[in-house]
């Protein structure tokens, strides 16, 4: 008797609908993709998939639906739909709330759009000359909602493009005429004045930041006294994130204009951590393991300086060459001459062990970056560098005058660490001044393009390649850095062959880099599930004797599959390659990494 009494309590505590309920939506005469915008919108359909959804969850999101899904009509141009919820068969709206069912088993939702209304007038006025407004947005033209919306937006951005801050919407009468299935739509705008900059007013929020106001105004670099604009407003806020000394950025117009006609903003920013650590490594089978670091101090001055150092030690258990290390140290100091240019100092000493040379170096030296656009970037600099060679050509020490001039293209869409569509192309032009009779002087010259085009849905086939070109004139091989010449083999030349493995072969027994050097890479990436991609790749390289690609010379190749891995900090890469010569089917590398191969 004790038994039964627990088991009715129980029972008597369960929720109510513990049992899903089934929903419906019935879309009669629907175009194509209709009834999935609506079941989108519905909140039935969501709440019937929660494990905890009661009784009452689901009669509220029944009732909330009605005007859910009128939006949907609205949108679409259909202002005379008639929209049925049934909550197991009676109307979801005649239901009291407090009086729901214990238990809801089915909703079933039709939706009749009936006529699609048009555009009786269309008007949005006054319109700044060269604005146009919305292609649907005219008479005779299907009465999308969003349409409406969509015009008075284009209208107060038009003005505002042109120094009218506070344009706004003034007036609007929206008529549905049901005999005539037309929508009548007239909406008033009132433009105001044209304004200019005015300050610019670093408003404190909780704790304070730890960059100076002054530099504050220096890197947003708005333009005081011209006229204003959205785009340079949003172009200020932009160079604060990429400051890197703010976690968050925000900028506000003031309310009311001054009365000379300038119009104040307000910034209000978070610091971002002032230290920051990162790791990385990479895998090769014959290269062995490759570990890098760094260590990030932000705005090391209050300037939103930034001072970074990297460590990298490379060639871990593998077979090219030896172990390589790496050290070096980077100052930057953003807003220097103009918001959009940065100074740079930087430093480092590195020791290369490879199958064919060995190199030791110090450089020091500095230069100026500057962001011209959106995807454009350029920077030059002045370096001085001591080297101290140990190769087939016996043992050297070389000073240089670096003169490292570069430009970066970057318009690729996505991640950079998984690109879709999109180009990147980063050029690279050293002119180099020989300090003594062993160094000589010329110019080093080196191209890296890439382009990414996917197609299918959701972007799922994506196609990758690469073009490598380089050229070193004016100087024979023994007077420049052995780093600066060029090899081909490897991760980042051509898979499937050993690591540096193609050079120039001088005579038997003596090989030094090329002066001249082509690589090209195709990759087709597939997506198999949202965190797996698969990839299939061929690399080919060339190495020359001469600037020009004359001389001595020679072609390899190589080619693979692999697999990706996709985390939040980037795809996990895997491949395995083979040479496509003599060793073809025989002999495989293999590739650990993060990020795409490029």
């Amino acid at each position: 008797m004790k038994h039964s009494l627990f088991a009715a309590v129980f029972v008597a505590f369960l929720p109510f609908g513990a049992h899903a309920a089934k929903v419906t939506v019935t879309t009669p005469n629907a175009p194509e993709g209709f009834n999935e915008k609506l079941r989108s919108a519905s909140l039935s359909l969501s709440t019937a998939e929660r494990d905890d959804a009661t009784a009452q969850d689901l009669l509220a999101a029944a009732q909330s639906d009605y005007a859910r899904l009128i939006g949907v009509l609205y949108a679409e141009g259909y202002f005379g739909g008639v929209i049925t919820i049934r909550v197991d068969g009676k109307e979801a709206a005649s239901i009291p709330p407090l009086r729901a069912p214990g238990e809801v088993r089915r909703i079933d939702i039709t939706v009749d759009r009936r006529a699609e209304f048009t555009f009786g007038t269309a008007h949005v006025t006054p319109l700044h000359p060269r604005i146009v407004l919305p292609e649907g947005f005219a008479t005779g033209k299907p009465a999308r909602g969003d349409l409406i919306g969509e015009a008075a937006r284009s209208g107060v951005d038009g003005w505002r493009a042109k120094g009218h801050a506070k344009a706004a919407v003034t007036d609007q009468s929206i008529t549905a005429d049901h005999a005539r299935k037309t929508l009548d739509a007239d909406i008033t705008l009132a433009p105001g004045p044209r304004l200019r900059f005015g300050a610019l007013i670093v408003q404190e929020t909780g704790r304070p930041s730890r960059v100076r106001p002054s530099r504050i105004r220096a890197i947003a670099g708005l333009p005081t006294g011209k006229a204003f604009s959205p785009d340079t407003l949003n172009q200020s806020a932009t160079r604060l994130r990429r400051s890197g000394a703010f976690r968050s950025v925000v900028m506000t117009e003031a309310e009311t204009p001054n009365p000379d006609g300038t119009l104040d903003i307000t910034t209000r920013v978070v610091d971002a951590k002032r230290r920051r650590i990162g790791v990385g490594a990479e895998l090769s089978s014959l290269e062995g393991l490759t570990l890098t670091g760094f260590w990030l101090h932000r705005n090391l001055l209050g300037g939103a300086e930034r001072l970074r150092f990297d460590g990298m030690i490379g060639g871990i258990g593998g077979n090219s060459g030896g172990e390589d290390y790496r050290l070096g140290v980077r100052y930057d100091r953003p807003a220097t001459f103009s918001p959009d240019t940065s100074l740079f100092l930087q430093a480092s000493i590195e020791e290369s062990n490879e199958p064919d040379y060995r190199e030791r170096s110090v450089e020091i030296g500095g230069g100026l970056s500057h962001i011209f656009s959106k995807y454009l970037t350029a920077e030059a600099g002045l370096s001085y560098r001591y080297s101290e060679i140990d190769d087939d050509l016996g043992s050297r020490s070389l000073q240089h005058l670096l003169f490292p001039l570069r430009a970066t293209w970057d318009r690729r869409r996505a991640s950079a660490l998984n690109p879709k569509s999109g180009q990147y192309v980063d050029l690279t032009l050293t002119p180099f001044l020989g300090l003594e009779s062993q160094s000589g002087s010329g110019a080093r010259l080196f191209a890296d393009a890439r382009t990414y085009h996917s197609i299918g849905e959701a972007d799922r086939f994506t196609f990758a390649a690469r073009a490598q070109l380089g050229s070193v004139a004016g100087a024979e091989v023994t007077d420049v850095p052995a780093d600066m010449l060029f090899y081909s083999g490897g991760a980042d030349t051509v898979r499937g062959q050993a690591y540096q493995s193609l050079g120039v072969e001088l005579s038997p027994g003596v090989t030094v880099g090329g002066r001249a050097f082509m690589a090209f890479s195709g990759e087709l990436r597939a997506d198999v599930t949202n965190t797996i991609q698969a990839v299939t790749f061929a690399d080919t390289g060339y190495v020359a004797q001469d600037a020009l690609g004359t001389g001595k010379g020679e072609w390899h190749s190589g080619a693979g599959f692999g697999a990706r891995y996709m985390t939040g900090v980037g795809p996990i890469r895997v491949d395995i390659a083979t040479p496509l010569d003599s060793g073809a089917g025989k002999d495989f590398e293999l590739y650990i990494g993060i990020g795409q191969a490029f």
